[in-house]
């Protein structure tokens, strides 16, 4: 029996490492799926075609407004094109694309700007620029996610392999995550630190004391 996730008509998006040709040909001819890659020099000649592409860029095809969010004002634009379609080595292109970030640090007044490479089997049809862009800020949405358990937790180094040990585990670091940013002021990582070093305070945040309303508003005044 095929026990294989139907990912039919599904949008599978990955970092450089998985911008290969076989696994491209793979989602979109066997699994009938599109892809949205990043291009980086692990595919050197790849991605210099695409950033000759986009070396005098017009408008943007689409710019998200500026935001504020963790101490930075940030919007990102996005280019797409169709003209090496035909010309790249790599199967099913729809477009290739460039995102550039623009990111001002609100205390310094610092500004930076990133520009991230790729493409996708979508068509324009199938897939405009903003939706393009949609699928890479939700791709990296989940790399960050994974980023902070990772850095905080130390979870890709986690010996837990046995039954449903795996999925429990990093339920309870999800769980203690989410509580942390919620009640904490304070990063992810220092919060933890914190408690590592009062272990009392864990049972306060947890609301299981009798003066855990007292302490955890104290917590967040640190």
């Amino acid at each position: 029996m095929d026990t294989l996730v139907d990912i039919a008509d599904k949008t599978i998006t990955g970092d450089a490492l998985l911008t290969q040709r076989k696994l491209a040909q793979y989602i979109v001819e066997d699994r009938l799926a599109h892809y949205v890659f990043t291009a980086k020099d692990n595919q050197l000649s790849l991605a210099q075609d695409i950033r000759l592409a986009f070396e005098n860029p017009k408008a943007a095809d689409f710019s998200e407004p500026y935001t504020l969010a963790h101490g930075r004002i940030e919007s990102r634009s996005i280019w797409t094109s169709t003209l090496l379609n035909d010309y790249l080595d790599f199967p099913f292109v729809g477009q290739i694309f460039a995102i550039q970030r623009h990111s001002i640090d609100k205390k310094s007044g610092k500004e930076t700007k990133d520009i991230a490479y790729g493409l996708t089997s979508h068509s324009p049809m199938s897939a405009n620029a903003e939706q393009v862009l949609k699928f890479n800020r939700d791709h990296w949405g989940v790399e960050s996610h994974h980023y902070l358990l990772d850095w905080n937790w130390n979870e890709d180094r986690c010996t837990i392999r046995k039954g449903h040990g795996p999925e429990n585990i990093t339920c309870l670091r999800r769980f203690a995550t989410g509580l942390i940013k919620s009640i904490s002021k304070d990063s992810v990582a220092a919060t933890i630190e914190k408690l590592a070093r009062n272990v009392r305070r864990v049972f306060d945040y947890l609301r299981m004391t009798d003066n855990s309303r007292k302490i955890v508003l104290r917590c967040q005044s640190q």
